[in-house]
């Protein structure tokens, strides 16, 4: 499946790389390919992910780094709608 990232979910990795990269640009450049990595196993799994409450919206978890993947199925394509630290409250599809 093809996969497509939507405007906010670009800037939050833009956030997260850009937050981790003043503590530690090893640990930032880590976390993005981890979430390269998880995408890609989406791309080819795209079932695996959890539902959410939210209608048609899955989560994927990534287990090293407090992150969660949102998002989409849409045809042959996986959306990636948001991607967001785990120890947060969870999205609810709003702000």
């Amino acid at each position: 499946m093809t996969v497509r990232y939507t405007p906010r979910a670009e800037a939050d990795l833009d956030r997260i790389y850009e937050y981790l990269k003043r503590r530690s640009p090893y640990t930032a450049i880590a976390v993005l390919k981890a979430v390269r990595e998880q995408v890609g196993y989406l791309s080819d799994h795209p079932a695996k992910a959890a539902e959410t409450e939210m209608p048609g919206i899955r989560s994927l978890t990534i287990r090293r780094y407090p992150l969660k993947i949102y998002h989409r199925i849409i045809g042959g394509e996986i959306i990636i709608l948001h991607v967001r630290d785990a120890r947060r409250v969870p999205w609810k599809g709003g702000e």
